[in-house]
This record gives C-alpha cells, structure tokens and sequence, in this order.
C-alpha cells in the first residue's frame, strides 16, 4: 500500500485529530488570542525551484549592489543624514526631492497595478521579508533541527542536551547573519567605505554607530527568529491594502473547488467520481507546507502571500494518486466559479495607462533636470555703488554639479544687454563633479541705461563650448529716478 491510499492526519502524539481540529492546531493564534508556532513542511516542487533562483539572484544583487559604482559614484546610495542620493549612479540631491517624490508614487502605482492584476506575488517572490525568512533563515532551521516533524518532536522534547546544542547553534547562526544583514543595510546609507572604516576602529571609536547596528541586528533576530510570518499577517499593510484591489478577475493562488468538492480520503482503485467524490483526498499536504499556517481550501485569505509552496505540495499528491495536477493554481476567482480565461480589465487598464505616463513624465524629469543647477543671490544688507557712470551690484553665486564630469563654466548676463562682469577670482570657474562650488562676483550696468530702481535682469552659466547650461533670474539694484 503507498503513502497515499490511506492518509491520516495525525497529530503531535500520533492521536488522529478530525479536519477542523487539526487546523486549529496548526493556525497563528489560538481562540484566546495567544500566538500558536507554525512548522511549515519543507517544500519542494516546479514553483519552489523557481522561487528559489529568484530569490538567489536577489540576494546575491541585495550583497552586491553596495560595492558597485558607476564612474565612481556608488550604484544605489540613500544617505538621509549628508542628504546624499545616487540611483544608477546619478547623484540627486534635495533639490531633486520632487523626482523621487514621483519615483515613490509612481512605484506605489505598478504595485497597485500588478497587485489588482496578479495578486500578492510580490509578496511570495520578491518581498525581501519572505526572501531572508524562507530563503536564509528557515533554510538553516531545516538543516539544524530537520523537517516538520523533527521540529515539533524539538519543540515539545524537555530542555536536553539535544534540544540546547541544536537551537543555541540556530540562534547563534541567526545572529551572524543578522548582523550581516545590518552590516550591508548601513552600506546602502552610508557606502561600504564607510562601514569598513566604523568596523576597523571598534565600537568605542564609533559608539553611536555601534548601538545603532546592535539595536538593528537585534530587531532583525527579533523577526526573522520568533515575529516570523507575524509580520505578515499583522503588521504588514499591504495585505490589508489588497482587500481593497483584489477582485475577482485577480490571478492568486486559489483552491478549485468544484473540482476538489466534496472532498475525502483516498481510497485505491475507487471511482471517485461515481461516488460523488471531488479530486481533492483531504491529505492536508497543501496545510502542512503553508508558512503561514492557514488552509488554501477555504478560499481566498488575508494571510495567504502566495508563495505557491501550497501548489507544490498538491501537485506532488495528485500526481502520485494519478490525477490531474493544478487542484490548487494561479488563477482567478472568476475562472474557477465560470471556467473563463482571465481578461485585463478596464479598471486594469486605465491604471495601466495612468502609470505608462507618469513613468514617461518621470523619465521625462530625469533626463532634462539639467547638469547643473546656479543661483545668484545678493548678499543680505548689501546694496548698489556707482563708480565711473556705472552702477555695481554684488551677487553670492552657488554652483551645484549634478554630472559625473567636472565643469570649467563662465558667467555672463543674458538681458538685459550691456551687463559686464567682475570675478573675484579667475573668470573660467571649476566645479568638480557631484559638488558644489560657492564664490562672488560683481554685475555692473550703464547708469544711463537703469529706468528702474529695482530690474529684473538674467544671468546664464555657460560650458567651455558656449552652451547654457543653466540661467537664473534675480534682481538689480539702482538709484531711484523720478519718471516724468
């Protein structure tokens, strides 16, 4: 007799528990509230490869990205507190708030769009809470204290030798790697430079910075070793979010139930269907593998993510018993109840369009934010001198190199004409790349040509070949003249 032609659930002490208990025995919390363990079955199958390759190369970017740069400038940096931001190696700074503004929103819309389109894959696949959990963490645990059974067999077991070696080495472990994982997550904010000068001096040399990362390593441990799949099923909003987009066009992972009802336990050689039997044999495979300990069968739910380990699981049992796979697919709601394929729909599409052209506008801003930004301020208090029948106003100038090259520019007035200029230094101004150059200069015009005490006037910074490369409009000051 195989593995499959009488399938029991057991429990803990081998007793057999009917359906309902047994859910309740494996769900996050209990009826009082208190937070019950999940050991989820090591999965294995078609989407878990996947998943696996997936998460590989995302973390092998997340521990790589630190340490490349793009004409020097680090690939992807967010120091909040210097104000420094480079993506793709282009440097933005505050004056650029506006454009990230636009990225942020622009990214939250893709993951409105992909979500009333395709579900929570985001969250199974990508999401870096399920890559270090499912991928890094619960790798190790299978390893040190073996499948679910061996797990629960440890957790109930009295405080032995066994159970001290096995989990004081997997928290030992998990602190490594906590501590790795905040070591690289500071390189994202400060460069990998930096965190290799913090870590060379010692944590007396750098207290402040050293709290922090300990504080960090801490709260990572503190997820990834006890809070778990907490965090998705309580704290994460974007399950709550996904009520409110998922309709019933939504790709998930759903549980065929016309198909799979009336479900019951396998029986060899039995028309399951001239007994009135769906395909689903009650084996509570897709129950057991789920990390967040809910049942697939009873439709779609807030802690599902979508990790597809539910899908594994029941094709591995329906292709045993010979039937078909994809009991438990991706699909959507309306293709289970009405057997139709799945259709873009019109609330799909208008987001759709909304997001393809905040992206052009985005990439529009990008590409003419300008290569370098110039303003000319008179300095407070100051005022006009007339010399010679000219008249002299001082201008504060502040020159912010946002290109990867160094600039030699030169300033001249735009209009009103006749407009001359008097360096304080050289008139050929160097601004090295990604910084910011601050001098003054003098503006002198003809008295004989100021109608007004106070005009407008334009002046513009210009590259060794004579492009503009920037303008600023301010004011001019003058003698007040009575007009007749």
């Amino acid at each position: 007799m195989s593995d499959i032609e009488e399938i029991e659930v057991r429990g803990g002490q081998g007793q057999v528990l009917d359906p309902e208990t047994y859910r309740d025995s494996i769900g996050t919390m209990e009826q009082s509230g208190k937070r019950k363990w999940v050991f989820p079955r090591k999965p294995k199958g078609k989407y878990t490869n996947y998943r696996n390759i997936v998460s590989y190369v995302l973390l092998i970017i997340y521990f790589a990205v630190p340490f490349i740069k793009i004409s020097g400038n680090p690939l992807i940096l967010f120091n909040v507190i210097d104000r420094e931001f480079f993506i793709f190696g282009q440097p933005f700074y505050p004056q650029d708030f506006f454009i990230l503004t636009l990225g942020a929103i622009a990214s939250l819309i893709f993951i409105i769009v992909f979500t009333i389109a395709f579900g929570r894959i985001f969250c199974g696949w990508i999401c870096p809470q399920t890559i270090f959990l499912e991928m890094i963490f619960r790798k190790i645990e299978y390893a040190i204290e073996g499948d679910r059974n061996k797990q629960m067999k440890l957790d109930r077991q009295p405080w032995n030798s066994e159970k001290i070696w096995k989990r004081g080495l997997k928290w030992s472990i998990y602190i490594i790697i906590s501590l790795i994982i905040t070591h690289f997550m500071f390189m994202y904010i400060v460069g990998y430079e930096e965190v290799l000068r913090i870590v060379s001096e010692g944590p007396f040399a750098n207290p402040t910075n050293f709290i922090v990362m300990i504080l960090l390593t801490a709260a990572f441990y503190f997820v990834f070793a006890w809070f778990r799949e907490q965090v998705c099923t309580l704290v994460c909003p974007y399950g709550r979010l996904q009520g409110v987009l998922i309709d019933k066009d939504t790709i998930n992972v759903f549980y065929d139930f016309k198909r799979g009802e009336n479900r019951a336990k396998w029986r060899k050689g039995e028309d399951r269907k001239e007994a009135g039997k769906g395909d689903c044999i009650d084996c509570h495979q897709c129950v057991v593998v789920c990390p967040t300990g809910i049942d697939i069968r009873d439709g779609q739910q807030l802690e599902c993510v979508n990790c597809t380990a539910c899908i594994d699981a029941c094709d591995e049992v329906m292709e045993k018993v010979g039937l078909p796979k994809g009991l438990i697919r991706y699909a959507s709601e309306n293709e289970i109840e009405q057997q139709t394929s799945f259709k873009f729909t019109g609330r799909m599409k208008g987001f759709a369009v909304f997001l393809v052209l905040l992206t052009g506008f985005l990439g529009y801003l990008l590409y003419s934010r300008g290569e370098m930004e110039a303003k000319f301020i008179k300095p407070a208090g100051s005022t006009f001198f007339v010399r010679d029948g000219k008249i002299t106003n001082t201008y504060n100038y502040t020159f912010l190199n946002k290109t990867n090259e160094k600039k030699i520019v030169t300033i001249k007035v735009m209009e009103p004409a006749h407009g001359e200029i008097i360096y304080s230094a050289s008139s050929k101004i160097i601004v090295d790349r990604d910084k910011i150059s601050k001098g003054t200069i003098n503006i002198t015009f003809p008295e004989n040509e100021m109608r007004l005490s106070k005009q407008n006037i334009t002046i513009g910074v210009y590259d060794t070949k004579g492009k503009l490369i920037d303008s600023y409009q301010t004011y001019f000051e003058g003698p007040f003249k009575l007009q007749f």
